[in-house]
């Protein structure tokens, strides 16, 4: 592999990484793109040709008006939800609720009635995924298919492991099924309740199921369940922390999906910057999406994380129920160096709007408060890390002052409908005397109107470094990681190249396509 295999010219090209491959190792990573196992790949070939499954290009799910229409037109008859392999051409953005095809991404701008700030925000919905209602279906996606088509995993021979705090092990598990694969869930035993019985309804094997102590703060135990897994070899670990694939999954679909929404809004607002990407870290994929927006045009790349445990912002400790994002450890797929801002939210605000958002008085209040029905009707479809992303995006527009002309983007990772449990508590603890339009006011007068410039850092030299050094800890001395793999994530041409690998991708995903003859006529 030599750096000419990544230099092109134009739109949506790439360039030559600004450092010397001579010095590191794909593969140690994964992200190569030539086949590393021919018998492997020649037994993943031969699955899928037996199993009739197709795989669609990053470049299709960036841009389903690509994806064939052979193809498109099977999907009528599959249900969104199906266990079918057909619903992979349905990790998109593109999606309604009903599993249609739409031709801008859902979503909703919010304006200052409900936000207090002139900037708009724009929300990608992200429950419009198939199989799980979730964004992180895609991250799954991203992560499996360039380990099949370069040979190293084999459906015959592997388990598929998927560790996260919830929604990246069901999209993984959902994954693994369409695939033809064994996937195995690994998350904290005390996540919502829902996402537990998502997983009883698609594991065939309950002990692909591995429950790890803790709740949202206890990512390291999660690692740890993954370190002794891997001592079997035929499980793959798939983590979203380090796995590479995720970040080129997200910058090549999310990214592309966000800015087609933008550039919408801008023809209809004409003179309508961009002016930042807002959402919480987690494993760090989504961030992503803001490298390919900050590169196009401008917009800063902020990461949000929970008060309770404030990583980026004072190191890390604490304990938070934000469900989606983890802590207490910085991604290796974060690219830190190139983030200009660190909001943190409390994960009180986001329970309390969870109430506001999803019942009847939170609606007739925010009603008589002038909020728009049109966006009073769409509060459901955000989830607790979504409120997280929309009130962090508040306190930045506040921060920066930001104008009508000046839009913030970011995205709904998940709906309302994964948190009924979480709110059921709610009403059964902090609001068992009942929650009222007294009881809305509040929440909406503290969090929404009271949303301050408190917990921002806008980042200099200095906090991208701190953030930077702060993974040294999880992923060389915990993980193992070789220093220099670690420190070459500070140079940016690191990143380019590892943007740079999706049309390769792309090009062994149409080889393996056609050697299955999955879609010849």
């Amino acid at each position: 592999m030599d750096n000419q295999n990544f230099t092109a010219d134009g739109v949506g090209s790439f360039h030559a990484p600004k450092f010397d491959l001579a010095t590191f190792d794909p593969e140690r990573f994964g992200i190569v793109n030539e086949i590393v196992d021919g018998e492997r790949y020649q037994r993943s070939v031969d699955r899928f040709r037996q199993q009739n499954i197709a795989l669609p290009t990053f470049a299709q799910l960036g841009d389903p008006s690509l994806i064939p229409a052979k193809v498109q037109a099977s999907l009528a008859d599959v249900d969104r939800d199906a266990a079918d392999p057909r619903n992979l051409y349905r990790v998109h953005w593109y999606n309604d609720l009903e599993g249609g095809q739409v031709d801008l991404p859902d979503h909703v701008v919010l304006t200052s009635e409900i936000t207090g700030v002139d900037a708009p925000i724009i929300v990608a919905f992200g429950n419009r995924f198939p199989m799980i209602g979730a964004h992180k279906v895609l991250a799954a996606y991203a992560c499996l298919v360039p380990r099949v088509v370069t040979g190293q995993y084999d459906p015959t021979e592997h388990r598929a492991i998927w560790p996260s705090t919830g929604n990246y092990a069901r999209g993984g598990v959902a994954i693994s099924r369409l695939m033809g694969c064994r996937g195995v869930a690994v998350l904290p035993e005390n996540m919502s309740r829902e996402r537990f019985e998502w997983l009883d309804e698609w594991m065939t094997n309950p002990d692909d199921v591995i429950r790890t102590t803790g709740s949202e703060s206890n990512v390291k135990e999660i690692y740890d369940a993954c370190h002794e897994l891997s001592k079997d070899p035929s499980n793959f670990i798939l983590n979203q922390f380090s796995e590479f694939a995720n970040h080129v999954g997200h910058h090549e679909v999310t990214g592309r999906a966000l800015e087609h929404l933008y550039l919408n809004l801008a023809e209809q607002n004409p003179g309508l910057k961009l002016a930042a990407f807002v959402a919480a870290s987690g494993s760090a994929g989504t961030l992503a999406a803001g490298e390919r927006l900050k590169a196009d045009h401008g917009a800063r790349i902020v990461a949000v994380e929970a008060l309770e445990c404030p990583t980026m912002l004072n190191n890390g400790f604490g304990e938070h129920n934000i469900q989606g994002i983890g802590d207490k450890h910085i991604p290796l797929i974060h690219n830190a160096a190139n983030t200009d801002a660190v909001v943190a939210i409390s994960d009180r605000a986001c329970d309390e709007l969870g109430m506001v958002f999803n019942t009847e008085v939170g609606h007739a209040h925010l009603l008589d408060q002038g909020v728009p029905a049109a966006i009073v009707d769409t509060l459901g479809h955000f989830g607790l890390s979504s409120i997280c992303n929309v009130l962090a995006s508040i306190k930045l527009a506040k921060e920066l002052n930001l104008g009508a002309d000046q839009a913030i983007v970011t995205v709904a990772t998940d709906g309302a409908e994964m948190y009924g449990s979480e709110r059921e508590s709610m009403a059964a603890g902090r609001y068992a005397s009942g929650f009222g339009l007294t009881e809305a006011a509040a929440a909406t007068e503290e969090h929404l109107k009271g949303c301050d410039t408190s917990n921002v850092e806008i980042l200099e030299e200095a906090g991208r470094n701190r953030i930077f050094n702060l993974g040294y800890y999880t992923w060389v001395e915990q993980q193992g990681i070789d220093f220099p793999d670690f420190e070459i994530r500070r140079q940016q041409g690191f990143w380019e190249y590892l943007q740079g690998l999706a049309p390769g991708w792309d090009e062994m995903i149409n080889e393996f396509n056609d050697r299955t003859g999955v879609l010849a006529d």
